[in-house]
């Protein structure tokens, strides 16, 4: 391991001016991305950090290291002449699928890393903020300015991931471990039913894709013109409460409702409902990152995966929207992003009911299934080298998802961002909102 020391001489920097202000922002949103997955963790016991139930989670100690890594492989090795990695050992384990970057331990592995432990993962990441935190004092070109950003929005994502995967470790262990103890200024009883109502939306031509000057994702771009039929979306998302109707008229066992990959998945569902749901007594219960208790009717139906909220759909007599809809509609709704959502900073860590009239829970809460496959917009911007592994090569078999969740950074999302998952996934906090 190298000295713990950083020394950066400004010559070895290509430099082109960028403000001092811009400059001080910058390090300050290091740090505060930094530390924000740290805290994420200080719920954690030591065995916690290791753990790997399915193949789809990864365990903490292994995002705390990529995220890590990221930015020592791409920034400081890349950019920062006589960098000393701090164990040449740990690109294999924290590599995650960057074929350009040589090889790396399976997907599936992740929860044999014991060793080195969390605490040498901690270490890492101390050494790598100390030469990122000079680094970002100095003057930087355009290129490495755009590659911090990139990392920090990266981390974020890695933080999202993180807290769902925490609870689906947690919520795997027979004694439901409590994460956090529950933040709520009005109990979920105690809040009104709002009847869905339908917001209409005309036909025409209409841009969709991300036109600002502040950081996107590639597969955001480029921004073009979509022409809709008229339809109606939603003014709010699909309840516990009438999910519900859907299985207690037995819609998972009839076989008209879904698609047929999804009805073979389906019969193979050891608990006929959303992740999470247990029923004891004639009453159905849910664990959540607050320990496990009864599932509250008003409040967003989550972790469902996509057969799951197709079929609710088609059982409705309605459909999901496309996400050309659902974009329109949000921005149409949301000139600017609601900085009273249900985000990560609420500390909820869970979907909230809807609270009041105009609340259309497009942004936060829990992410929403499309109706669209995950394809790459016209001229979409197919970058070389690693940054063309990040989005552009997982655009087959996935669907996409919008809005964000409880468990996504505010600072993180746009109307524009687009998630993707494959059609079972429902590990994540993802929801349904209906579309006719």
């Amino acid at each position: 391991m190298p000295a713990n020391t950083p020394i950066l001489q400004y010559s070895n920097i290509k430099t082109m001016t960028i403000q001092n202000k811009l400059k001080t922002n910058l390090l300050l949103q290091y740090q505060q991305v930094r530390q924000q997955t740290e805290r994420l963790c200080e719920p954690l016991q030591p065995e916690d950090f290791v753990v790997q139930p399915t193949g789809d989670v990864s365990p903490p100690k292994w995002h705390l290291g990529h995220s890590t890594w990221f930015f020592e492989n791409f920034i400081l090795a890349e950019y920062v002449p006589g960098y000393q990695r701090f164990d040449e050992r740990l690109n294999f384990i924290f590599n995650s699928y960057y074929e350009s970057q040589g090889p790396r331990i399976l997907r599936s592995q992740r929860g044999n890393i014991t060793r080195p432990g969390t605490e040498y993962i901690l270490e890492y990441r101390s050494y790598v903020d100390e030469w990122m935190q000079q680094l970002l004092q100095m003057e930087l070109t355009e290129e490495l300015h755009d590659f911090v950003i990139l990392g920090l929005h990266h981390e974020q994502q890695h933080q999202e991931l993180l807290l769902t995967d925490i609870k689906y470790i947690l919520g795997n262990n027979p004694f439901f471990p409590i994460y956090a103890a529950q933040i709520s200024s009005l109990p979920a009883h105690d809040l009104r039913d709002f009847p869905a109502r339908w917001i209409g939306v005309e036909a025409g031509l209409y841009e969709i894709g991300y036109t600002g000057e502040d950081f996107c994702f590639d597969n955001e771009l480029n921004p073009h013109r979509v022409y809709l039929q008229e339809y109606h979306i939603q003014d709010r998302l699909v309840t516990n409460s009438e999910y519900l109707e859907f299985l207690n008229d037995g819609g998972y066992n009839r076989f008209e409702c879904w698609l047929s990959e999804g009805w073979e998945w389906a019969k193979q569902l050891e608990v006929k409902a959303p992740l999470y749901w247990y029923e004891q007594d004639g009453d159905w219960w849910q664990y959540t990152l607050h320990g496990l208790r009864r599932v509250h009717g008003n409040e967003p139906v989550t972790h469902v995966s996509y057969f799951e909220a197709d079929a609710y759909a088609r059982w409705r007599g309605l459909r999901l929207p496309t996400e050309s809809e659902w974009e329109v509609a949000c921005k149409l709704l949301h000139p600017d992003i609601p900085k009273d959502g249900n985000f990560v900073e609420t500390e909820q860590f869970h979907p909230s009911a809807k609270q009041r009239e105009t609340d259309d829970q497009l942004l936060g809460n829990v992410w929403e299934w499309t109706a669209s496959a995950y394809l790459p917009y016209p001229d979409f911007p197919r970058l070389k080298g690693a940054l063309g592994e990040y989005n552009g090569k997982f655009m087959v078999n996935q669907m996409v998802l919008r809005g964000g969740s409880c468990a996504t950074p505010l600072s993180h999302i746009r109307p524009t961002y687009r998630n993707f998952f494959q059609t079972d996934k429902r590990w994540q906090f993802t929801g349904i909102r209906l579309a006719k």
